[in-house]
Formats: C-alpha cells, structure tokens, sequence
C-alpha cells in the first residue's frame, strides 16, 4: 500500500514546553490507525499540524506526497474534538455552504446519512441537542470523499450506545479509497476497528506496529498493552 500520510521527525515547542518531540509514523491507503495516547500526550497538537492549523514547527509533513498546505485540506475530513458548528444557520445551508467550500463533499449523501440519524434538514442548528449537533458533524465528516479521515476523540464524553453508533458510522461511510486516523484514549471501543497502533506519550512515540503483531507479540489485547504502556 502506498502512504496517504507521512510524518518525518515532527517537533512542536510551545514557549519551553516541547509538546512533540521528533515523531515519525506514516499511515497507508486503505489503513486505519490508532493514535493512542493519554490526555496531554501531543495527539491533538499533530493533528492540528496535518490539518494545517499550525505551522511554527519543524520536521515535514505530507498528505498523498504533497507538503501540507492549503490546498492539502482538501484530501483531508478532519472531525475536531470541540463543536464546529454555526448555530446562526439551518442544517441545509450547512450543507450548501460544505457544498461550496469542498469539491470532496457528496451533498446527496449527507442528506441520505441525514435521514438515517433521523435530522431534518430544515431544522435550526441553534435547537439541536448536543447529541444531534455531535450526529450533524459526523455527517459533514462522512459525507466527503477524503483521502484521510482524521477524527480527534470521536468518542469521548458519550454513553456506550453512542459510542457503537458513531464507530459503526464511521465504518459504513468513510471513501473506499480513503484511510482512517483516529485519536482516542478510549482503546476498548476501537480496537476491534484498527489495522495499525502507534502510541505517544509525552509527545513521543514509543510504540508503532501492526496491531495483530502487537496482540501476538504481548499475548493481550491493545487495550491490555496500553495500560500497562502508560500506567501511573
């Protein structure tokens, strides 16, 4: 498989703090990759960096062989773990105005995914619950044809019902040819998904395999390795 992503020695500072400290991995096409790691481990500050959010480090970061840039966002669905929605719109002129901005997006498979959520089109952001808000953005993620589907702790915060919907959604939706990262601390939930398992801790990576090697190498589960990786 070709490499979708590829991370070379990545290292972030903010003020003294070094936040990531010389991380390499790369994710291939067709994979789907854990990025695990507990809260403050440095995942969301290198996500932000392959979504082109930050840009004061140093290393290099490609998407598809193309250095990251703006014009890179558009192989990328990028699921932030805070809430990105206008609450001044309806749902449909979301739709529209995604329409607009990402050549990617399919708007008749949003409205599709719309239905089986059960959300309206018509209805006004600012009246959703925080679960429809939350189903609303995995929409819009899903509903792109991406070349890396980058979700940043899809599953934090939500009961374990929601958590199978939103995983099994993701599953369902995601390009044919696209590939998955997915950031959590929740490992349970999501390794019977992963192909691959990369660990930072403090920034730095210390494991990165194949997660059936990982399982048979450690005669346990990844969850069983990670907790025993980052226990206090």
């Amino acid at each position: 498989m070709s490499e979708i992503l590829k991370v070379s020695n990545v290292t972030k500072f903010y003020g003294i703090k070094k936040a990531l400290n010389d991380l390499s991995f790369s994710v291939e096409k067709g994979s789907i990759t854990g990025l695990l790691g507990p809260n403050g481990s440095g995942k969301t500050t290198l996500i932000k960096i392959v979504n082109s959010l930050i840009d004061d480090f140093t290393g290099e970061v490609s998407i598809c062989g193309e250095k990251i840039s703006t014009s890179t966002k558009e192989f990328i669905s990028y699921l932030p773990d805070v809430d990105f929605l206008r609450t001044d719109m309806k749902i449909i002129s979301t739709l529209n105005m995604y329409s607009e901005f990402f050549k990617s997006f399919d708007k008749v498979k949003a409205l599709e995914m719309l239905k089986v959520v059960g959300l309206d089109e018509k209805d006004r952001i600012k009246q959703l619950s925080k679960g429809n808000r939350e189903k609303l953005q995995l929409v819009l993620t899903m509903a792109r044809q991406a070349k890396l589907y980058i979700f940043d702790e899809p599953i934090a915060g939500v009961d374990p019902a929601a958590r199978d919907f939103i995983i099994e959604t993701i599953i369902k939706n995601y390009h044919e040819d696209g590939s998955l990262l997915i950031s959590t601390h929740l490992i349970s939930d999501i390794e019977h998904i992963i192909d691959k398992v990369i660990f930072i801790k403090n920034g730095e990576k210390v494991l990165d395999d194949d997660a059936e090697n990982i399982r048979l190498k450690n005669n346990k589960s990844i969850d069983g390795v990670f907790r025993e990786v980052f226990k206090c």
